[in-house]
């Protein structure tokens, strides 16, 4: 009905202005355009009554299922597009692809030295991680802070399996020595579901959507004077790479994890061989490349810990 489509944009009207004197301008424009889409959504769908109750109880329910380890609101944007949406739209190009956080980031990985393992279980498939941090302009970051968390070869985070798997297992928290350079022994990590015992698994049984991943590693580099970069190093060859199930994979961050016969090399890195290897460099942007993003230290409130988003790639070192 014409009365009630102009009621409609009305109400619209009336609370885009409401904001009109919100004295941060950066946040009268995010309020202000999230009013002017969410309302163009209702306007568009028309949702019952009853259907935006059910969607306030399923945000509600959402929110409800967050806890210090499990951070549901972060998974439900990922099921959704919207992490990798907001990544894509805020890398300037120059340097690694960024992709999503994820939601098993922790408050503070346990700090480890060059060459360290974060396997404490002492199973699974041996594995050396080589990489670089470089500037844009090729030029090595010594000191570069390089935060790396990954599940085992089953495909479980320590914080899933607090009973089987020690705390800070697969996670470390690295510098980079004077090249730029650092290494640790680990596992190859296998492909896993997200976890599907909450509102956002519901959301994919109702969709016939499956939950999951291909096998990666997650890093969180920063260095002075570039912006942060949160990334992955996504396994050659898992399933589901060209389904994930939150929308995150990128040609340039599929790395070849080779296997390795040679008993010297397996030496030198303190494993037995054969093992696999993955080598490649990741590049950080310039801090004056784009707007700030947000550092590792940031708190997000209710996540398994704080993260940092920015934009990034990992490349094969040739």
């Amino acid at each position: 009905m014409p009365g009630t489509d102009e009621a409609a944009k009305a109400i619209t009207a009336a609370v885009v202005d409401s904001f009109r004197d919100t004295p941060d301008p950066r946040l009268r424009e995010l309020l202000q355009g999230l009013v002017r889409h969410l309302h163009a959504y209702v306007r568009e769908v028309r949702p019952t009554t009853d259907e935006w109750e059910h969607a306030v109880d399923y945000l509600t329910a959402v929110g409800q299922t967050c806890d210090p380890t499990r951070q549901e609101f972060i998974l439900l944007s990922d099921v959704l597009g919207v992490s990798m949406l907001v990544e894509t739209v805020n890398e300037q190009g120059g340097g690694t692809e960024s992709t999503v956080l994820g939601p098993f980031h922790v408050v503070e990985s346990p700090r480890r030295a060059n060459g360290d393992s974060i396997d404490l279980l002492g199973s699974g498939t041996p594995c050396v991680v080589s990489l670089r941090v470089l500037s844009a302009d090729g030029s090595p970051l010594a000191a570069a802070s390089v935060d790396v968390w990954q599940c085992t070869e089953d495909g479980f985070y320590d914080v899933q399996q607090p009973d089987v798997q020690p705390p800070g297992n697969g996670r470390g928290l690295f510098r980079t020595d004077d090249e730029g350079r650092l290494w640790f022994r680990t596992v190859v990590p296998g492909h896993y579901p997200i976890p599907t015992d909450g509102p956002v698994g519901r959301l994919l049984v109702a969709t016939g959507r499956h939950p999951y991943r291909p096998a990666h590693i997650h890093f969180v580099v920063d260095a002075d004077g570039h912006r942060p970069l949160t990334t992955h190093v996504f396994v050659a060859g898992s399933p589901y790479q060209d389904s994930d199930a939150v929308f995150a994979v990128k040609e340039s961050l599929v790395v070849d994890f080779a296997q390795v016969d040679d008993a010297g090399k397996a030496r030198a890195h303190r494993v037995t061989a054969p093992f696999r290897m993955a080598e490649f460099d990741i590049v950080l942007e310039p801090a004056t490349a784009g707007p700030a993003s947000t550092g590792p230290e940031t708190d997000r409130s209710g996540t398994a810990g704080p993260g940092t988003t920015g934009s990034g790639t990992a490349e094969d070192t040739r």
